[in-house]
């Protein structure tokens, strides 16, 4: 699995011109099985995705087709890890 921590680097004004369409960039990997969290940070100075296990270039090629990737409005720390423990209940997705 993956975090993904996006950090703004464009002005908020830029941020919110592109907001509508990285929200339909979200759904459609939410869509797809590829996001399972995501929202932005407080204070309001970037955001966090939680990603399924995946080949890290399917990631990288998923990300390159965010709108604030495009529009090089955020930097991306990408972090892997093993999800061993889960809460009751929970399952860990994984893509094909």
């Amino acid at each position: 699995m993956y975090v993904i921590h996006l950090r703004y680097t464009g002005a908020l004004a830029e941020i919110d011109d592109a907001l509508d369409a990285h929200r339909l960039y979200l759904q459609r990997q939410f869509d797809a099985g590829a996001f399972v969290i995501a929202g932005p940070k407080v204070p309001r100075d970037g955001g966090v995705i939680v990603a399924v296990a995946m080949d890290r270039d399917r990631l990288d090629a998923i990300i390159a087709e965010d709108p604030f990737s495009q529009q090089r409005l955020v930097h991306y720390e990408i972090i892997e890890f093993n999800a061993t423990r889960l809460a009751p209940g929970m399952h860990l997705p994984q893509l094909p």
